[in-house]
């Protein structure tokens, strides 16, 4: 079997457990799940449900104990280590809930640091950084260092660096986790906007219900399973709140 063709990210039959002592964690199995080129897919779900596990998987951070994934027509599941770890800084950002800057390093250099990987000269990798720190707001903090920005800022300058490698798709752990209501919206509407300008195929993990239903499609990882949320027309919704901000019933 293949990958599809219209898909960017197919799973297949995905297996994850984990060995504790004597005991045996199934997180999930035999599950299935197809991204639409260009697609923005939200998977929700309690936590320990698995989300993070599942987004793990999909970017290739860990392997599956059974099943296969597809990155359009190349199947991840064969890839070597180090085939692996050339093919996420070619062709994956990650965002997390933590933003992982390394803090004796300015915004620039964080930034720069995927393509310094890649072989680039740091003129090189200076100059794309420069143009994605732009675009994310940070042009004028390009020369502080990571403990001198805002939480937001943090989080502008994972998203620049998430995407200085130009990959073709973005997945975000909790993007706005560790973010206020006022600043997460802000975060939300910079996804949104570089998912249409980049042309991404987005995959995020979040809690905020608000954001999950701006999505194209939302999923519910539930019992080891994936189910599709079907939402209401918008002007049938009420507001209500919600964790992370504005949701609606």
């Amino acid at each position: 079997m293949t990958g599809s063709t219209g898909s960017a990210i197919r799973a297949i039959g995905l297996e994850k457990r984990y060995r504790s002592g004597d005991a045996e964690l199934v997180v999930f199995s035999d599950l299935d799940l197809e991204v639409a080129r260009g697609e923005r897919l939200a998977i929700v779900g309690e936590s320990g449900a698995g989300k993070s596990t599942l987004l793990h998987l999909l970017g290739g951070l860990d392997r599956p104990t059974k099943g296969t994934i597809y990155f359009g027509e190349k199947e991840l599941t064969r890839l070597g280590d180090a085939e692996l770890a050339e093919f996420r800084n070619r062709e994956i950002g990650f965002v997390w809930q933590s933003h992982y800057l390394l803090p004796e390093f300015t915004a620039l250099e964080n930034v720069m640091m995927p393509l310094l990987i890649r072989g680039w000269t740091r003129q090189q990798a200076a100059e794309v950084a420069r143009d994605r720190l732009q675009e994310t707001g940070l042009g004028g903090r390009l020369h502080h260092r990571a403990g001198e920005l805002s939480g937001g800022e943090q989080q502008r300058v994972a998203l620049a660096r998430a995407l200085v490698g130009q990959p073709r798709v973005l997945l975000a752990d909790e993007p706005t986790g560790n973010l206020d209501a006022r600043t997460g919206e802000m975060i939300i509407a910079l996804l949104a906007e570089i998912h249409r300008t980049h042309r991404l195929t987005s995959v995020y993990v979040t809690h905020n219900l608000s954001f999950a239903r701006r999505c194209d499609r939302m999923l519910k990882l539930e019992a080891g399973r994936l189910s599709e949320i079907e939402e209401p027309p918008a002007s049938e919704r009420h507001p209500t709140k919600g964790e992370g901000g504005a949701s609606y019933v």
